[in-house]
């Protein structure tokens, strides 16, 4: 593809189909080369994670009221084994994604960030001024589309940036 962009969001999130869309965006899309004037510089690929918070991780969103009414406690013990085995999850997800990187010799930028994958990755491909977002999509059905949502559709028609959604496996 055009060797024209400069910044690319590669939005993994652990599925085969998050990571088949990093594959073969490494392996189909040209970044801009560098101008011999130094004014635009060269193009690159950035691996997005959207780490879910501890609370939606756990399945706690909403809070459960307790019996006499609410209250504000929480367990740090519980939260920090949550918060620790999140990171976990991150470190492997984004381990993976950079040994693919590698192994295509190709050097990209990493970020992590802690939210909704719906909203942060709009915000991110806003923030990093990307001129393509690429990700994976695990086609749903509708029934499981209604009740999880698809984050593929929804940045599909919120994201302000171009994006590919790579379908299913893909042979390079």
């Amino acid at each position: 593809m055009a060797g024209n962009l400069g910044c690319v969001i590669l939005a993994v999130d652990g599925s085969e189909e998050s990571m088949n869309a990093l594959s073969w965006a490494l392996d189909n899309l040209k970044l801009r080369s560098p101008a011999p004037d130094s004014t635009t510089s060269a193009g690159h690929f950035v691996v997005l994670h959207v780490q879910s918070p501890p609370s939606i991780a756990a399945g706690l969103s909403p809070p459960a009221i307790p019996f006499g009414g609410p209250s504000d406690v929480e367990v740090p013990a519980f939260n920090a084994a949550i918060e620790a085995h999140q990171r976990r999850i991150t470190e492997a997800i984004m381990e993976y994604a950079l040994r693919i990187c590698s192994e295509k010799k190709v050097n990209v930028k990493t970020q992590v960030v802690v939210g909704d994958p719906k909203e942060k990755i709009g915000e991110a491909a806003e923030n990093l001024h990307a001129d393509l977002l690429v990700m994976g999509s695990r086609a749903f059905g509708p029934l499981k589309r209604m009740f999880l949502g698809s984050v593929s559709n929804y940045c599909a028609n919120h994201v302000q940036c171009p994006i590919i959604i790579i379908k299913g496996n893909v042979a390079s």
